[in-house]
């Protein structure tokens, strides 16, 4: 008797999320139901727009029809199949002159993109769990990094650009080394949620580049030792999910909230200095003004070219001198972007009170920037606009309209001149900071563009998104 015949042409299923709750009532199902009729039902049952899903049964995904699955697995027939989805990356959110090259090789979307701090190489994450490296000479990739077990959030280079951190939808952390390809040391467990940022110790502070911050959806912030692999210290406080942490220049760490609140924490011994309030909603994003100086530290991405050092001490002094230089226009500025479609400016090494409160964005905020000269703050919004702020007062400047959906994420050029955004569009815009208009229009992705980076040297602009694409 042929085993096929016994086969049923339906089974009873019900679908379970790859966190465990259950959707609707089991279904009938017939056995040749395709992976897109299965997303279909999926997304009917939670009442999503066109979201894109992976489905397993007992840990084999559904690739073409459940019946192949079926056939691998043993199911008995009396039973209810349990179809397990996972929902894949999908955000509720991050000169060029034309597209190089493209370069696939991600199998989901790029979910973040990051140039080193010299701007000589590239690296990725991606919703296909890999964290990729990338050589800009031949513009191919270099290092494939597997490990993570899903989705890679963020990533970020050391200062010295020798190693890159990243951390998945897990909540771990992981090191790599840039130069090989091959993890350094153990993964870093202990957040019960996902990682929403990492902010390296500045350069400038120390250079050997040992101690790395991460923030969490479970409202903690760790202080990582990544040569022992062991948390030094936890910043417990925020009462919801942690959405941005940064590492200032003069030893505090900054943290922002959907509790509405933004923290100022010492660094050395993790107390906490401040709580600075006024959002009326979830803040998602924070800058500082020496973002720029201390993401490239010791690399002036001019003088580099004369006088190449291996000198630890030199190369921290070239630091302290590039924030001091920074700092010299004003002391660090914080802006804080919201869901409340307001930012704040706030001078958080001294004022719990706000500098300025700047109004006018139409749409929750998704990305806020200081040009690297810190002259000016750039914000992009849900309401399809950008808009530009003088970062000493908070005055408004323009906004820079052309994009037709979400504006995701903004990146200055090197010199200040330039501001690239990318946008739920799929185009890339360059505008020019003198006109304060569009420079350049960068059509070339095939669906909406998450992560974008302009490296510090100017040189090259990287973007990633739901077409799975990284382009050059």
């Amino acid at each position: 008797m042929e085993v096929d015949s016994d086969l049923p042409s339906s089974v009873q299923a019900k679908f379970k999320s790859d966190t465990g709750e259950e959707i609707g009532s089991p279904l009938d199902l017939p056995l040749n139901v395709t992976k897109e009729q299965l997303t279909l039902i999926c997304n009917a049952l939670l009442q999503e727009e066109d979201k894109p899903f992976l489905f397993f049964v007992k840990d084999v995904e559904i690739t073409t029809s459940l019946k192949d699955v079926l056939d691998t697995v043993k199911v008995n027939s009396e039973e209810v199949v349990e179809i397990i989805y996972q929902q894949q990356a999908v955000f509720r959110v991050r000169p060029v002159t034309r597209c190089t090259s493209s370069i696939p090789g991600h199998a989901e979307a790029v979910i973040s993109t990051s140039f080193s701090p010299s701007g000589k190489s590239l690296a990725s994450g991606s919703g296909d769990t890999t964290v990729r490296f990338w050589d800009l000479n031949t513009q191919t990739p270099l290092h494939v990094c597997k490990g993570h077990t899903n989705w890679v959030l963020c990533i970020s280079w050391c200062p010295d650009g020798s190693k890159l951190a990243s951390a998945c939808k897990q909540g771990k952390l992981m090191l790599w080394d840039s130069e090989t390809g091959n993890q350094i040391g153990k993964t870093m467990m202990g957040h019960k949620q996902w990682i929403t940022a990492l902010a390296w110790e500045p350069y400038m502070k120390n250079p050997e580049c040992r101690k790395l911050a991460s923030s969490s959806k479970d409202g903690d912030v760790r202080i990582w030792d990544t040569v022992t692999s062991l948390t030094i210290l936890s910043l417990t406080g925020h009462s919801k999910a942690v959405t941005s942490v940064k590492w200032g220049g003069n030893g505090l760490i900054y943290t922002s909230s959907q509790d509405r609140t933004i923290k100022v924490w010492r660094a050395d011994d993790g107390i906490l200095c401040r709580t600075l309030e006024g959002h009326a909603h979830w803040v998602n994003t924070l800058a500082l003004s020496t973002d720029y100086v201390l993401r490239t530290g010791p690399y002036h991405p001019i003088l580099d070219k004369n006088e190449p050092t291996t000198d630890k001490k030199i190369l921290q002094q070239r630091a302290i001198d590039r924030y001091e230089q920074a700092c010299s226009y004003g002391a660090e500025r914080l802006v804080s972007g919201s869901d409340d479609f307001t930012l704040f400016l706030w001078l958080p090494e001294k004022e719990k009170r706000p500098l300025a409160r700047m109004t006018g964005h139409q749409q929750l905020i998704n990305d806020v920037k200081f040009s690297p000269d810190t002259r000016i703050i750039a914000s992009a919004s849900f309401d399809k606009s950008v808009k530009l702020w003088e970062s000493a007062t908070g005055k408004f400047i323009t906004t820079l309209r052309g994009h037709v959906q979400a504006v995701y994420m903004v990146a200055w050029s090197a010199d200040s001149r330039l501001l690239l955004s990318s946008s739920a569009d799929s185009t890339l815009k360059v505008w020019s900071m003198k006109t304060k208009k569009l420079e350049l229009d960068l059509p070339g992705h095939a669906d909406e563009v998450f992560a974008v980076d302009w490296s510090p040297d100017g040189a090259y602009v990287a973007s990633g998104g739901k077409d799975k694409v990284l382009k050059l």
